[in-house]
């Protein structure tokens, strides 16, 4: 993969990771800790986890800081204490609308995705080139 790919893909994961982990946690009928979230999110594509687990941490600090998660820290049987994160009021509405915008956001780009290899009639001179 190259630099670049790797950009991209980071660049794209920071968004998308902060809706999913909402998803995520308001789906789930109990707070869950960023270990067995980051398990969920791996568990649900035949692919794994697209970024590295320990980027989810950051992601879930800053959805609380927000005010769209809260968190208890319990202790632990197996190790250190474990934080567990709940959406909050606000959290679960701004999820509706961050669902909103990424169906518009890709519906959009769905569509230039899909018309890129198509001829684009050129309106000024009316010839038809093929863009990629």
């Amino acid at each position: 993969m190259s630099d670049l790919t790797r950009k991209f893909s980071k660049e794209l994961n920071s968004g998308t990771a902060a809706l999913a982990l909402l998803g995520i946690l308001i789906k789930s009928k109990k707070p869950m800790y960023g270990y067995e979230l980051g398990m969920q999110l791996a568990g649900i594509s035949d692919d794994g986890l697209p970024m590295n687990q320990g980027a989810l941490y950051p992601v879930l600090r800053s959805l609380e800081r927000a005010g769209l998660l809260s968190s208890q820290t319990e202790p632990s049987t197996s190790g250190p204490p474990r934080r567990y994160y709940s959406p909050t009021p606000e959290g679960k509405a701004e999820y509706r609308q961050w669902c909103l915008v990424w169906q518009q956001t890709r519906n959009w780009l769905d569509s230039v995705l899909e018309t890129r290899n198509e001829p684009t009639e050129n309106k000024r001179s009316g010839r038809t080139s093929s863009r990629s």
